[in-house]
């Protein structure tokens, strides 16, 4: 997709029934994922998927196998990810789709590459399901940070077989997937060593990779399932024969010109310039939860409900690059919105219960993660309350209506399930300076607190009354709306995240923002740029001075 090409719509959905790439085996307590990408499988038909290397097609798999991984097959307790491919394991991102995509495209591409390795971490740190990666060949690029963000990692002695960061020397650009940062931060290899790998092109392999810290293990190719296979059934153990998944449906919003609409998220386009209106719709009762939790169902209002809402947040990133401000209402009454949290609090020990809490925070680090500027509007008819206030936290600005009956309320669910990636609650970060303030507002649990009270406790940006709410609303989303969609992405990442840098924040921080700028450089995408160049007979030419 060049620059100036007609914009693809990605539909963010599948189905295991519609994978083309990953191949998904499970057998009791151990699942094992073999990627068999497909060379004429991509998303577009202008570059080939050779060595078994990867575009949003076979990423969209990935995580959504992820997903369903854990509320599907909660009786796993290890993950092997592997290729079918005997001497590949992955090469990367395809650099020909890389190099015919336009900026944006990139730039979103990586991310969500960056969200599934994260999900992956997460649901060995919080689903029990520890993922190992088996590289029986080359692992290059992209394809050595996938198995990076893995618990352990074991390659192929083959004397072929590497692991390999060639983005630098190859390219012109930085590994795009964390790989810089879980070298030095996760796998603590030492600066040194990891300068040396990260502009070797051709990789590093057998007991070197392990002394270096690179991989946990190599096995000769003669024992090298065996040595996997014994590993994963070790961590396994016998798993959860207990537990029995509930399959998610499909989300087939209805998608029009003017917005898209699911069963309880409306996101819709205009009337004004460049702003979209997003809804999360509470129903006007919840079910009481029983004993067996799973009897809920994929329909569960906290679950259904939100992966329409990271679905919507999807679709806007990619398939909407022209929307900068987004309005946000959460719909409903804040007392049913406090009482589904005390619902998912007193059911914390039930894995169904505990992995939608956990989808839940997943979603709301998306909104974080997304290059798009968001204003709650906490108005007549909103239910800003408990788990569901953390949408006015992740917004960038949250306005009140100073009427009677608009009411916001924190409980429990706002003191720690749902951590950003900065690891503080939202409610720690946006009081870094009076971390004391933060914790007294736990008193306040249950509360439902009008504008004043909310404005004292500095939980709204502001608060208008009737009489100015729309002129001012209109006043500083026209203004938002005119200033460059450029500063203000680069603005927002910058203070979103407040106080302790974690390997998360790093990624799309440090990492997002200065291979952001790297894609739009001379070196890398200009007609002579290393990017542009890759797989030509010319050799790439440099501005070699420093910035």
């Amino acid at each position: 997709m060049a620059a100036d090409s007609p914009l693809i719509t990605v539909d963010f959905e599948t189905h295991p029934s519609r994978y083309k790439h990953v191949r998904v085996d499970v057998k009791g307590p151990i699942a094992t994922l073999s990627l068999d990408i497909q060379e004429d499988g991509g998303l577009r038909d202008n570059y080939v998927l050779k060595l078994n290397s990867y575009d949003l097609s076979v990423d969209l798999e990935l995580a959504d196998a992820v997903q369903r991984m854990r509320f599907e097959h909660p009786e796993v307790t290890c993950v092997i990810i592997t290729s079918a491919l005997e001497g590949v394991f992955c090469s990367g991102a395809n650099i020909f789709m890389l190099g015919s995509s336009s900026h944006a495209f990139k730039v979103n591409f990586c991310k969500f590459t960056n969200e599934t390795r994260l999900y992956i971490e997460d649901a060995t740190e919080h689903s029990g399901q520890t993922w190992i990666a088996a590289l029986n060949g080359v692992a290059s690029g992209g394809g050595y940070e996938l198995p990076l963000a893995c618990e352990e990692i074991y390659l192929v002695d083959d004397r072929r077989s590497a692991v390999a960061l060639p983005e630098v020397p190859f390219l012109g650009v930085l590994p795009g997937t964390g790989g810089l940062t879980r070298v030095v931060d996760k796998r603590m290899v030492r600066r040194d060593r990891a300068d040396v790998f990260s502009t070797l092109a051709e990789g590093i392999k057998g007991k070197r990779a392990v002394q270096w810290n690179l991989v946990d293990g190599i096995f000769p190719p003669s024992r090298f399932w065996d040595g996997v296979n014994a590993r994963a059934a070790e961590i396994a153990g016998e798993g959860h024969p207990d537990r029995v998944g509930v399959e998610l449906d499909a989300l087939n919003p209805t998608v029009s010109e003017g917005g898209i609409e699911y069963r309880h998220v409306g996101l819709r386009f205009g009337p004004e310039d460049r702003v979209a209106h997003l809804e999360l719709r509470m129903p006007e009762s919840l079910p009481a939860i029983p004993a067996d939790a799973t009897k809920l169902g994929v329909g569960w209002w906290p679950l259904r409900a939100l992966r329409e809402f990271d679905d919507a947040l999807l679709r806007l990133r990619v398939n909407h690059p022209d929307v900068g401000v987004v309005l946000v209402r959460v719909l409903g009454d804040p007392k049913l919105a406090l009482h589904l949290d005390d619902q998912l609090t007193s059911r914390q020990g039930d894995w169904f219960v505990r992995e939608v809490t956990g989808n839940m925070k997943r979603v709301f680090k998306r909104m974080d993660m997304t290059a798009k500027s968001f204003f709650a509007l906490i108005d007549a008819g909103t239910a800003f309350a408990g788990s569901l206030f953390e949408v006015a936290l992740a917004a960038d600005r949250a306005y009140m209506l100073e009427e009677d009956g608009v009411a916001i309320g924190l409980s429990t669910m706002n003191f720690g399930p749902l951590p950003m990636g900065n690891g503080l609650t939202g409610l720690q970060s946006r009081f870094l300076a009076d971390p004391e303030h933060a914790a007294g507002l736990r008193e306040r649990c249950g509360e439902l607190m009008d504008s004043d009270a909310a404005m004292d406790a500095g939980l709204v940006t502001e608060a208008y009354d009737d009489i100015d709410w729309e002129d001012e609303i209109r006043l500083v989303v026209e203004e938002r709306a005119t200033l460059s969609p450029d500063a203000l992405t680069g603005m927002e990442a910058n203070l979103r995240f407040a106080g302790p840098e974690t390997l998360e924040t790093k990624i799309f921080g440090r990492l997002t923002a200065w291979q952001n700028w790297i894609f739009q450089r001379p070196n890398a995408v200009g007609p002579r740029g290393a990017l542009t160049l890759y797989g030509q007979p010319e050799t790439a030419e440099f501005d070699f001075n420093r910035t």
